[in-house]
């Protein structure tokens, strides 16, 4: 993998990733851009102790542009975009309309491929595994910014998601806190340690799941599971077999197979409910170990997290979503249509032949 890191002509940071290392990147970025000014502001629910973003520039962002006006495909002749290349493998920027911002952490953009009309799921092993490198690299680099306490690399794909911008990309997001989930498991994680003499609750959980009925896939390094108490119809949880905390964890065996692992997961995904039926919607978020200090989760180091990637659909069944009403969206508790059995079952039917 080479790294060339450049910036854009409103001072963005812009950096390519490529697959050969003799490809130059010096394309400049000729638009007439102004410096991105953000309104980004962090607040403390004093209720419920999370944090939310108000973001109010974001209502300006780019909205469903025709696909020949795409700020994420390579500007060709007269027609610039936000990578100044004509081509490219791997491309991250920084947000233009980011939700986080200086002092409020930071939002970056992660282009899987030039190619408009694919799909992460049609990326060859070589180029998923260069989005793996992507993520790793970006983890650390932004890990090290003093305002960055925990590193998220996400994408959402499809229209129902929300997804404004249909090239294939991800994001990726470093807040200046833990987020709510994250301290979750971390009080579960110590809750479990207290009570058993310091056992590792992701231990257990995965040592359960391998011995039962949801297993997806199994491969030497990884596996693909639907959780016990699945929040949405089809969720699978995707975890290396030998724990670490975050990206940077992961050793050359594990990132080597990771590719065919997770294309064929997606692949499946996309076959869930049928031929004919529009591509799968979906949410893929890894989850990390925050870099931060974790002295309220008492007895708990980083080296306690498992890095483990979230996969799941908000539709329900063919032509239908699942929606979060009122227990979901007002109480949390999420009500699943699809037993996780029976979302396992058919993840495994539709493995490629």
């Amino acid at each position: 993998m080479k790294k060339t890191s450049t910036r854009l002509a409103d001072g963005r940071e812009l950096v390519y990733y490529d697959l050969r290392d003799d490809t130059v990147r010096d394309a400049v970025d000729h638009r007439p851009l102004e410096r991105t000014v953000t309104t980004s502001e962090v607040r403390r629910d004093p209720l419920l102790g999370d944090s939310i973003a108000v973001a109010s520039h974001r209502q300006g962002r780019t909205y469903h542009p025709p696909a020949d006006q795409c700020p994420l495909c390579p500007s060709q002749g007269e027609r610039l975009s936000e990578i100044p290349d004509s081509s490219y493998d791997v491309v991250v920027f920084e947000n233009r309309f980011p939700s986080l911002a200086g002092d409020s952490g930071r939002c970056e953009v992660v282009c899987f491929t030039s190619d408009h009309d694919a799909s992460f799921a049609g990326l060859s092993e070589e180029q998923a595994r260069l989005v793996l490198d992507a993520w790793t690299d970006r983890t650390s680099e932004l890990s090290h910014l003093p305002s960055v306490e925990q590193v998220f690399c996400f994408e959402n794909r499809g229209a129902e998601i929300g997804v404004t911008l249909g090239h294939p990309h991800g994001q990726i997001y470093a807040y200046p806190f833990t987020t709510p989930r994250t301290a979750l498991m971390l009080r579960s994680l110590a809750a479990h340690k207290d009570a058993t003499g310091g056992d590792n609750l992701f231990d257990a959980v995965l040592a359960e799941e391998l011995a039962g009925e949801r297993v997806v896939l199994e491969s030497e390094e990884w596996v693909a599971f639907v959780p016990y108490a699945a929040h949405w119809p089809y969720e699978v949880h995707l975890y290396p077999k030998r724990r670490v905390p975050d990206l940077l964890g992961l050793d050359e065996a594990a990132r080597t197979e990771f590719p065919q692992v997770y294309l064929e997961l997606l692949r499946r995904f996309d076959r869930i409910f049928g031929e004919g039926e529009p591509p799968t919607p979906y949410i893929a978020a890894w989850h990390q170990a925050p870099f931060g200090q974790l002295e309220e989760f008492e007895g708990v180091t980083r080296d306690d997290f498992a890095l483990h990637l979230e996969l799941f659909t908000i539709r329900r069944t063919s032509g239908k979503l699942k929606f979060l009403a009122g227990s979901e969206s007002g109480m949390n508790v999420f009500i699943n249509d699809v037993p996780p059995e029976r979302a396992a079952e058919r993840l495994r039917e539709v493995a490629s032949s």
